[in-house]
């Protein structure tokens, strides 16, 4: 989840053996800083990087800034499906503020600027990021699929849904943990070229990378394969469930809705999936021994590591196209309005049943939730 350790893994006073780094920091030793088969240092690919995470880095500021505001701003947002995106853009905020601007200097650097806090801080920040939205998306899968296939009355609460999100940092702050602990900012010295600079690379215990490379596999399962094969079981349950559905001509709108919700959440889903895929694929690869060797190892994880970025910025985007309240929302914010009557109802997360439940008195008190 770190960016590549840009130091040579051979120390001075070690007698010619490797320090014990992970097969990801082991990728440098064919890449040391000032040499000039980095393709990183060319003037053009450097303006090509910088751009790419400028642009992540905005769009994801804006974007995840402007989802949570409208949430948090206008009353009919205020659901419980719609809190479960408010912390997944929470979680792609943590990034785009606290990792990609030091993966960006690192990477056009090679040397590790920002002292040892950092150092541990920032590759814990990203794990701890994506753990939260996959668990996040596997919560709204299942979410969605107890209301929907079980047709169960009783809704999340917005107290239980604030205690689910506050259970998924807590084990997303668990499994990024060893991120932040195995840590180590050194400095480094090679007396070929009389360069000194210092370096933030993972140090496993036990003095080998096995240890690194049994995380990465754990981490690939629990935050990636497994997650997402319940997502789609989930989906693919609820989607067949509402193509069968016969309902009377009352409540076509009501499927309507579902569907159209349904699609949207399931495209965020895939998105995350595919951006980030390429990226769990060369990290396998890599922890197999099987990609340090390529000449343009540095510059392919970073391409990789770009695409995963993306995912941060690309869910306000499936919003905007894809929900008519937070287009409204969006268009309302660029043109400096304040119109909280333009937000209707039927564009919320919501059911026609679960609202008029609610009107009724008949919910418990419980506000509307999502389905």
């Amino acid at each position: 989840m770190s960016p590549p350790d840009m130091s040579n893994s051979t120390s001075e006073g070690e007698e010619g053996e490797a320090e014990p780094l992970s097969l990801l920091n082991k990728s440098m030793d064919f890449h040391t800083p000032g040499f000039h088969t980095d393709i990183t240092k060319h003037l053009g690919v450097q303006i090509t990087l910088i751009t790419a995470y400028s642009l992540i880095i905005l769009l994801g500021l804006l974007g995840n800034s402007l989802v949570i505001y409208m949430i948090i701003r206008y009353k009919n947002m205020r659901t419980v499906t719609n809190f479960f995106i408010a912390n997944l853009a929470l979680a792609d905020l943590l990034v785009n503020t606290l990792c990609l601007p030091f993966t960006l200097v690192y990477t056009l650097l090679d040397e590790w600027k920002f002292g040892a806090l950092l150092c541990h801080m920032v590759p814990f920040a990203q794990a701890l990021s994506v753990h939260v939205s996959i668990l996040t998306l596997t919560v709204i899968a299942l979410e969605r699929y107890r209301c929907i296939v079980f047709h169960l009355g009783r809704r999340l609460t917005w107290h239980s849904s604030f205690l689910i999100m506050a259970f998924t940092w807590t084990m997303s702050a668990i499994l990024a943990a060893p991120l932040a602990i195995f840590r180590e900012y050194r400095h480094e010295q090679i007396l070929s070229i009389n360069m000194d600079f210092t370096v933030c690379s993972e140090k496993w215990p036990h003095g080998t990378s096995r240890d690194g490379v049994i995380y990465s596999l754990s981490m690939l399962l629990l935050q990636y394969i497994i997650p997402l094969a319940i997502i789609s079981y989930a989906y693919i349950c609820i989607w067949v469930k509402l193509k069968n559905h016969v309902s009377p001509s009352s409540r076509n709108d009501s499927i309507s809705r579902r569907k159209k919700t349904t699609k949207m959440l399931a495209l965020v889903v895939v998105v995350f999936a595919v951006c980030w895929l390429p990226f769990h694929v060369f990290q396998l690869a890599s922890d197999l021994d099987l990609a340090l060797r390529l000449k343009e190892y540095k510059l392919i994880y970073t391409v990789f590591h770009i695409i995963a970025m993306c995912s941060t910025f690309a869910n306000p985007l499936l919003y905007g196209w894809m929900n008519k309240n937070y287009r409204t929302g969006f268009l309302m914010v660029f043109r400096c309005e304040d119109k909280p009557d333009s937000f209707h109802p039927d564009g919320s997360f919501r059911t026609r049943s679960t609202r008029g439940l609610t009107l009724n008195g008949r919910n418990g008190g419980h506000p509307p939730t999502a389905v």
